[in-house]
């Protein structure tokens, strides 16, 4: 996972404030995702080195096994505590596919290739919308050439209006707020 994603609501960082990210917990976040990165790659050396003490175990290993042991077990508390600051939700299908056998990146490339798809579909749907509504106010032009006008002012004008309150309100066109940042 890349590490700007932290702050995406998509990671489950859970933060209480509509989802506005201080740059102080984005860099704690970072510190935090980085030591439980630390910590698992400790892990794993732990247990490469364990797996060569007992795939070539005789009486005089038991005592480096058994130190080799205890510092696995050492070392998953410390991954317990660390990760208890990680907030970071990990979809069930993810767990699976791991369980599995399977690359993760699966999923990650199916979900991309159905949010597309429905992107797709959705895009259809609107050109198709945004072309009977074309259709529409050709035909009712020539009926009603008067009428269209006062409606293409009336619109015109009524778009004018909003993108100035929006301006003003500091909201962006898709109706998000902008959020200044902390200084």
């Amino acid at each position: 996972m890349d590490l700007s994603q932290i702050s995406s609501g998509s990671t489950g960082i859970g933060h209480g404030n509509g989802g506005v990210v201080s740059n102080n917990e984005q860099d704690e976040a970072k510190q935090n995702l980085n030591q439980v990165i630390n910590s698992i790659q400790k892990v794993l050396g732990l247990l490469h080195q364990l797996y060569l003490t007992v795939s070539s175990f005789n009486m005089a290993s038991q005592l480096p096994l058994l130190e080799r042991i205890n510092a696995v077990v050492s070392e998953l508390d410390s991954l317990q505590r660390l990760s208890d600051n990680c907030k970071i939700q990990v979809p069930v299908e993810v767990l699976n596919l791991i369980d599995d056998g399977k690359n993760p990146d699966e999923f990650t490339r199916d979900v991309l290739n159905s949010c597309i798809a429905r992107n797709q579909i959705t895009k259809g749907k609107t050109d198709a919308f945004k072309g009977l509504r074309r259709h529409i106010l050709e035909e009712l032009e020539e009926a009603f050439p008067d009428e269209v006008e006062a409606y293409r002012e009336i619109r015109a004008t009524s778009a004018a209006e909003s993108k100035r309150l929006a301006q003003a309100q500091s909201i962006l066109p898709n109706g998000d707020v902008k959020v200044k940042s902390e200084q």
